[in-house]
């Protein structure tokens, strides 16, 4: 087996298609857009080239049959933030059911990672944010990915755990009919609500969506970044998030709950755009636009997906979480009528307040995807993420 760096156009087409041929068996596997498995690699498009940097290299046989890929990466800002030790990740890992090529490819990242001062490497995680590409599949197989979310044999987790990386944390995927029972306790807090004429909730309708990325601050800020682990959201940072969603964004999945009129909670999501692309063969070129076109016309997305989710502290415990998604669900059960399933992604196991706010709306976890860390000295004790009560 002969481990290539990859640099050529061919090699960039080995990697990229590789994908293709090995999940000819899996009928929910869902072709990632080309364009976004690039956009990986791209510093002009990927910020983690400011503080970091990124290798990729492709595994071919003795027949120079491309049987792997795999990417390395690190950044400065985070390598060390919350770690005892300076920690890499690795990404986009593929491989045919062969151990002995999955450790070669571990061993290059490995090693590449060792070269730049790191310690440890998670994986499969992204090379940037969170909300792409992270975490191993070991459960919902049998479901469809959403965007951007890994999907992979179940082979995979014996390579991991074989070569010695363990669970840092989990994260979980909640589920459920949008039409459905919420638990008693949703509808108990939303009646406390009701009887308070100070409280509204309402999706943001088109003609506000300017002042959209100040609302996701002004809630955000409060909600999560106080918590102190979590930064503030900027200016920048919101107008960004929400010039990423506007392509996609159906109003009545973006809702509010105000007190007096300021916003003191959020419930967004968007259509699972996977439900979409699926049609379009990995290519948004000018067909794949205008077959998505057509199949958004034709309303076949059937599903949407939890992106953000939060009260400010003030009112939290008052009820707002449970008048805010029984007025989301009552609109979309009676009025929209489009959406029949809903999923929740990137739900640590650590974040156990998301946690409870999932089952108390009667949803299960059918997805669970592991954050995987191997810390390069074996002698040093391993620690996984803190779950916090």
């Amino acid at each position: 087996m002969t481990i290539r760096e990859v640099i050529t156009a061919q090699e960039k087409k080995e990697f990229l298609l590789l994908p293709v041929k090995l999940y000819q068996g899996f009928s929910k596997w869902i072709r990632p857009l080309d364009k976004d498995v690039e956009a990986f690699f791209d510093s002009k498009k990927n910020k983690s080239f400011r503080t970091g940097e990124c290798n990729r290299w492709i595994l071919q046989n003795e027949s120079g049959e491309t049987i792997g890929r795999i990417a390395a990466f690190y950044d400065k800002k985070h390598a060390t933030k919350g770690n005892d030790q300076p920690t890499g990740g690795i990404g986009l890992f593929e491989c045919i059911n062969d151990q002995a090529a999955a450790f070669a490819l571990f061993n290059q990242g490995k090693q590449w990672l060792q070269s730049k001062g790191m310690e440890a490497m998670d994986g499969p995680i992204n090379f940037g944010s969170r909300d792409r590409w992270w975490g191993l599949l070991i459960e919902g197989y049998e479901l469809e990915p959403n965007y951007q979310c890994n999907y992979n044999p179940p082979y995979y987790k014996d390579f991991f755990e074989a070569y010695g990386f363990q669970v840092y944390f989990y994260q979980l995927t909640f589920g459920r009919k949008v039409k459905g029972e919420l638990d008693d306790k949703m509808y108990k807090k939303a009646s406390r609500i009701a009887l308070d004429k100070d409280y509204r909730f309402e999706y943001l309708k088109k003609k506000e969506w300017p002042t959209l990325a100040e609302k996701i601050r002004q809630v955000y800020n409060q909600a999560w970044a106080s918590r102190g682990e979590i930064p503030e959201l900027t200016e920048q940072q919101a107008h960004a998030i929400v010039k990423q969603m506007k392509p996609i964004m159906d109003e009545t999945l973006i809702w509010f709950g105000y007190y007096r009129n300021e916003p003191v909670a959020f419930f967004l999501s968007l259509p699972e755009v996977n439900q979409l692309f699926k049609h379009l063969n990995g290519k948004l070129d000018w067909i794949g636009k205008v077959k998505f076109l057509w199949h958004t016309l034709l309303k076949k997305n059937k599903k949407a997906f939890g992106l953000l989710f939060g009260v400010v502290p003030a009112h939290q415990g008052k009820g707002v979480d449970g008048a805010i998604i029984e007025s989301f669900q009552d609109y979309h059960v009676h009025l929209r009528k489009q959406y029949i399933d809903y999923e929740m992604n990137w739900i640590a196991d650590f974040n156990t307040k998301m946690i409870k706010v999932c089952e108390q709306i009667n949803s299960r976890v059918v997805k669970r995807h592991a954050t995987y860390r191997k810390l390069f000295d074996e002698h040093k004790a391993f620690a996984r993420f803190p779950i916090k009560p």
